[in-house]
């Protein structure tokens, strides 16, 4: 057991009848941590925040929080605050009665209740809204309030359930800086379930990574962006080129009439002949001081340009690499600069040091 862990998940599976939700699940939170879950609808990463809460149970596997096994204890007895996607808000009371309503079963004096609820409303922008219903408020102003319900005990650890996805893209990226800046204000170690790798790696101090059950990979976000430890985050993270390759040995691989000299994710060789893929990043190439006869060096066709607000992105028909069109990064600036456009051609270097290497089987 990590002993700097305040929460720390050991062998946890799940299984719903013959249905494998969870599998082998190892994890150490320190405190005061942000922690995302992320990745695709029916990974498991909703399954494992409700274990942890003590709202399922799990098959198998032990829970520590604090120095404390709570692997069997009901949620009432486990120290966490919780915020749903859904709010999850009592429209019959008011704000006041919303945010207060774990105080009040505690049986806490009517004054100090008043009081820690002021307090909260004040912490999450909303000062002398107490009077009034969830229905009179927006979508993010319920949110604010869901929030303020789960810090009022002032727990331990904090559970954020897809906490953000009912809300449109603007309120969403406000509200995500709010919740941070307001974590690290309060030191709240916190876990937020999320599909949307923009807002893990905005958010995180580090990333679970999960697919079927199973972590891919946990790291910071620039770790999980720039060092995906499987094709699944390559692919799932970002957006990700993949070349089809051949191991030739000493680290050298054949792509089409290329020959790129990279190391593998692990940093073990390959078997000669053995298939692989490559993949790397959009931006991960250079444009400038290019030399022809550099073995990364490349030119295509630019197929087709997709706008994306500061930056575009170009797929490129690579010449030597038939049937693997890429996708290259440009800024605006270098659209101009390198005249970029829908039947031009273009030059460009990759880096070897931004290549990553997947077995094939592992690629699939």
């Amino acid at each position: 057991m990590d002993q700097d862990a305040y929460l720390a998940l050991r062998g946890i599976h799940k299984r719903f009848g013959a249905f494998t939700a969870l599998q082998g699940i190892d994890l150490s939170i320190r405190r005061g941590e942000f922690v995302c879950f992320l990745g695709p609808s029916g990974c498991g990463k909703t399954t494992l925040l409700r274990i942890v809460a003590g709202l399922e149970t799990q098959s198998t596997g032990r829970i520590v929080q604090a120095g404390r096994d709570i692997s069997q204890l009901p949620p009432a007895e486990r120290d966490y605050g919780i915020m749903f996607q859904s709010y999850a808000l009592f429209p019959n009371l008011t704000v006041a009665q919303n945010v207060g309503y774990g105080l009040v079963n505690r049986r806490q004096p009517r004054a100090a209740v008043a009081a820690r609820v002021a307090e909260l409303l004040d912490l999450v922008g909303l000062p002398g809204s107490g009077a009034r219903y969830p229905a009179q408020m927006s979508g993010g102003q319920q949110q604010r309030i869901a929030l303020a319900r789960a810090l009022a005990t002032s727990p331990g650890l904090l559970l954020l359930d897809e906490p953000l996805s009912a809300l449109d893209a603007t309120v969403r990226m406000h509200l995500r800086n709010e919740i941070r800046a307001l974590q690290r204000r309060l030191g709240v170690t916190t876990i937020m379930v999320t599909h949307d790798q923009e807002e893990a790696l905005s958010i995180a101090d580090r990333i679970v990574v999960m697919n079927h059950g199973v972590i891919e990979q946990v790291g910071t976000p620039l770790q999980v962006y720039r060092e995906p430890a499987s094709p699944f985050v390559a692919n799932f993270v970002g957006k990700v080129n993949r070349l089809q390759a051949v191991a030739e040995g000493g680290h050298w691989f054949r792509c089409g009439d290329k020959r790129l000299q990279c190391t593998p994710a692990d940093g073990t060789a390959v078997a000669p002949g053995r298939e692989v893929a490559l993949y790397w990043r959009p931006e991960d190439r250079v444009v400038e001081s290019l030399r022809e006869d550099d073995p990364l060096h490349c030119a295509g066709t630019v197929r087709h340009i997709e706008f994306l607000g500061g930056n575009c992105l170009a797929e490129v028909e690579v010449e030597g690499l038939p049937g693997q069109p890429q996708q290259l990064q440009y800024s605006l600036n270098q659209v101009d600069e390198f005249g970029v456009r829908e039947g031009g051609n273009v030059r460009f270097a990759l880096r070897a040091d931004r290549l990553r290497v997947f077995p094939v089987d592992a690629a699939a």
